[in-house]
């Protein structure tokens, strides 16, 4: 078991330092809008199953750290840790073209500690957001012909510590401290189809940072059995953070042999220009009905007022999104020796209206969502299991001359519960 924790937790620093200096993970025309492309903080196992998080508690056997929710935190009895990560392959279309592209990030790491009988303390770091695009628009100034060519990268990821704990039976009350921070590039550069001709290249790198507060409650109650019903909200205080942002405009021209030359003039140059970064309000509620340790089914449906979203006094043009997800799991028997039926199976579905409105048309996104929970050999002390999920979907639209995007997302989580920690507390 040491030698497993030892190689897990140098995993998570080598994924922590590549997460947070990684800055393009992702290749989506649709991440330049807002703070880039949002993403939420769910782990493999929640994704599985439609991306569920305002009822969770303990979906199966394990212990689970769910960020969506810290109301869930009063479930976790047993240390627990988790850390996972994420490869994406990407089509995109537009008319008559395709291209195709992948990559590779950091997805989580979690840690779990039980603080009492009915209460918890958790901290994580979930990527934010992912920023990273290019394309180009043709276009003429006077008789020239000219491509404006459109690019960003760069990622924001959150930090959170975040405390649970049960009232009476029923309720459950919860929330998370998180510290957004990262950096996001945008350039736009003229390039003229004569090479005697100067280009022009505007560059705006900006440092995020700031605090944001998260909290939820859930009600739980048994209905028969061992079957039960909770009824979960999570929301955000719509938090105000800081952007510090540098702006530079230079001119270059292409060498003969076809390569950029360098910045020959800088026509403008600006720093430290500090602004505030209106947050909006989300919400999120759902429920779900579950036997312990055999299934459960539930769904979510979430809110997000976009709307208000402003770069100091400029709004940001986004729009109120909306989302729903609904999904199952189903362990066989989670006592027998046939390995295939300790095994959690998982399956769902999710619609999300995102933020973005392009050419009057609103941008949704769809996808199938299914996956597995491998158990791995424990011991007295300590369980494992690898959580395995897929995303099959699509964002956008060949409608209005737009951009289809169909991906296919692989994430793979590894969980470890170890109870040595809570019997040393409890002896």
């Amino acid at each position: 078991m040491i030698k497993i924790f030892r190689l897990v937790l140098s995993s998570a620093i080598l994924l922590t330092g590549f997460s947070v200096s990684a800055q393009t993970t992702t290749s989506s025309p649709y991440s330049q809008f807002g703070l880039g492309d949002l993403k939420y903080p769910i782990l493999p196992q929640q994704r599985a199953i439609g991306g569920l998080g305002a009822g969770i508690r303990q979906p199966g056997a394990y212990a689970n750290i769910n960020f969506v929710n810290p109301a869930s935190y009063s479930a976790i009895r047993i240390t627990t840790f988790d850390i996972g990560g994420t490869i994406g392959l990407r089509q995109l279309s537009r008319n008559d073209i395709s291209e195709t592209g992948g990559n590779a990030s950091f997805s989580h790491i979690g840690f779990a500690a039980s603080t009492g009988r009915k209460s918890a303390i958790v901290a994580g770091l979930v990527p934010y957001s992912e920023l990273g695009y290019s394309y180009r628009v043709p276009g003429t100034i006077d008789t020239n012909n000219v491509s404006y060519v459109y690019s960003g990268d760069g990622g924001l990821s959150k930090a959170l510590i975040g405390y649970g704990f049960q009232i009476g039976k029923h309720l459950s009350v919860g929330a998370n401290l998180g510290y957004v921070f990262g950096k996001l590039g945008q350039f736009r550069t003229a390039e003229f189809e004569d090479f005697s001709a100067l280009n022009t290249r505007l560059e705006r790198n900006s440092s995020i940072s700031g605090f944001t507060y998260d909290y939820g409650v859930q009600f739980t109650s048994a209905l028969s059995g061992k079957t039960r019903l909770t009824l979960g909200y999570s929301g955000n205080s719509g938090s105000k953070i800081n952007s510090v942002s540098s702006n530079l405009s230079t001119t270059w021209r292409y060498t003969a042999i076809n390569q950029e030359s360098g910045p020959l003039d800088t026509l403008s140059y600006s720093e430290n220009e500090r602004i505030k970064v209106d947050m909006p309000l989300t919400h999120t509620v759902g429920f779900v009905l579950e036997n312990t340790n055999h299934w459960l089914v539930g769904a979510d449906v979430n809110l997000g007022e976009w709307s208000s979203f402003a770069s100091g006094n400029t709004n940001g043009g986004l729009n109120d999104s909306f989302g729903v997800g609904v999904g199952g799991q189903f362990t066989p028997d989670p006592t027998a020796v046939n390995y295939f039926k300790v095994v959690d199976y998982r399956l769902g579905i999710r619609y999300d209206k995102t933020p973005v409105r392009v050419a009057n048309t609103d941008i949704t996104q769809t996808a199938l969502t299914l996956g597995f929970g491998f158990p791995l050999p424990a011991n007295r002390t300590s369980f494992y299991k690898i959580n395995f999920s897929t995303e099959l979907g699509q964002r956008g639209t060949l409608d209005n001359n737009l951009i289809r995007e169909r991906f296919v997302n692989f994430h793979i989580g590894f969980t470890l519960n170890d109870q040595r920690v809570l019997r040393a507390k409890y002896d």
